[in-house]
């Protein structure tokens, strides 16, 4: 008999929490998530949207500015798409100043204009490739009937003046590839491997077996110690812009076979590197090493204007460039659409220029008052960005209304079977996307979390938990 109650119960109950309408179960959910000894000291915000309507289904902390994470990367991928168009691309020239002589020799230099391309030799697309373009290039020159170069391959990375980071940037990111700075000339998503052999013990020294790529022009100091089994990459490095000097620190499992990557300081001076060494491969010569418009400016000397092209190359267009973005949240790209943005809008390119470009043209488009929305980048990487999740659902409920948004809904990654973006930073955990409820209501919805104690696994299977409602 008592069996029989207890099921009765337990059937009147989970009947009448599925017959609760939709903004009651959610409130209950939250009710439940908030309260949780994990946010004792910490904050959660939610809103949900109906994406038909626009109403709001349910806001707790809505108004509330939190560190995003790369959540913000949606931010920064609309406005791509609407002031650049999802059909645009960056483009790299390669070109070559002074004149060929007779017997082949280039009085003058080879020099690589970039404009912005984040995936300029990356592997992410077939014809992007670091190999593809090197041997494109080397070709192109050799066409050109240049033999012998008299002079020096040269980066032109003006655009952006140099490669930077943003200034919300901490030490311990921008050392790794995650953390790598922008430049008009990128290159291989500006990140070189490193694989490492692991001593015979844990607490014993590793030894550097090689790196992906040629980049002797750097000194690796590797502090690198083994850990014991199973506790995996835990290595960091630590170097800025322009660092001639990368330390390794931190300890590299003693079962691990696993390249960790790193970020390059001057992603524009090594892809001069490369190419100086392609040639040198097929038997051109070059006079003088290679280098960039920012050394040479540096420096205080002039950087040549003008030139014949030898060779353009296009990178994929935006659609391509965002799905990756937002696929596995590369940092980079959100750097350098960012600058594009701003560039195309106002003709600036710092970062700071830019990110109150982005914040105003935000602004104007959706009404929401500029403080909810304050960027320091446009990837979520500076632990300093404070945005609310009343903003971040406007946008991509207005992101709904445009042409390009099925681009930019297949570019979001899927979650707990909901297509949404995650950001994750220390201390910091959210999820932004798009659901349809059991009922047929197309929903927006932000949820995020700050400073919550205890691990992240833990903490994202109770968002899931909580998301789960708007299924």
């Amino acid at each position: 008999m008592q069996k029989s109650l207890s099921f009765l119960l337990f059937f009147f109950l989970t009947h009448h929490l599925t017959a609760q309408p939709l903004a009651q179960k959610i409130a209950t959910a939250f009710r439940a998530f908030e309260t949780h000894e994990s946010l004792a000291n910490g904050m959660a915000s939610l809103i949900v949207l109906n994406a038909g309507t626009g109403q709001v289904v349910f806001a707790k902390n809505e108004k509330l500015g939190m560190a995003p994470a790369s959540t913000l990367k949606t931010v920064t991928a609309a406005a791509a798409y609407q002031v650049l168009g999802a059909d645009y691309t960056f483009e790299t020239t390669l070109s070559y100043t002074g004149q060929i002589d007779a017997s082949g020799t280039l009085k003058g230099d080879i020099v690589i204009h970039g404009t912005g391309d984040p995936s300029l030799g990356s592997d992410r697309f077939p014809q992007t490739a670091d190999t593809i373009l090197l041997s494109a290039w080397v070709k192109a020159i050799q066409a050109a009937g240049i033999r012998k170069v008299d002079g020096r391959i040269l980066a032109d990375d003006r655009l952006y003046h140099g490669q930077t980071a943003p200034g919300g940037w901490t030490w311990q990111d921008m050392g790794n590839y995650y953390g790598a700075g922008v430049s008009a000339l990128n290159w291989r998503e500006n990140s070189v491997g490193v694989n490492f052999q692991a001593g015979r013990s844990a607490g014993t020294a590793t030894q550097i077996a090689h790196t992906t790529s040629d980049v002797s022009y750097l000194q690796l100091v590797n502090e690198t110690l083994t850990g014991e089994r199973g506790t995996g990459d835990r290595v960091y490095a630590f170097s800025a812009p322009y660092s001639s000097r990368i330390y390794l620190r931190g300890t590299y499992g003693l079962d691990l076979k696993k390249t960790v990557y790193l970020s390059v300081p001057d992603g524009a001076y090594d892809a001069a590197y490369q190419l100086h060494h392609a040639l040198d491969s097929a038997a051109i010569e070059q006079t003088n090493m290679p280098t960039t418009a920012h050394l040479v400016l540096l420096a205080g000397g002039e950087v040549p204007s003008g030139g014949k092209i030898l060779y353009t190359h296009h990178s994929p267009a935006l659609g391509e460039l965002i799905y990756w973005f937002n696929q596995k949240s590369i940092n980079l790209y959100g750097e350098a659409l960012l600058k594009a943005i701003a560039y195309r809008l106002a003709g600036k390119t710092d970062t700071r220029d830019a990110t109150e470009l982005l914040q105003k043209f935000w602004t104007d488009k959706t009404g929401i008052p500029e403080g909810e929305l304050r960027m320091l980048d446009g990837s979520g990487l500076s632990p300093e960005n404070r945005v609310t999740t009343h903003v971040l659902a406007h946008i991509l409920l207005a992101a709904k209304k445009e042409p390009w948004f099925a681009s930019f809904f297949e570019s979001l990654p899927v979650y707990n079977g909901m297509k949404m973006k995650s950001g994750t930073i220390g201390g910091v955990l959210g999820y932004v996307g798009y659901q349809t409820s059991k009922e047929g209501t197309p929903l927006v919805f932000a949820l995020l979390v700050n400073n919550y104690q205890g691990t992240a696994t833990p903490m994202r299977q109770r968002m899931f938990r909580l998301l789960d409602t708007l299924k």
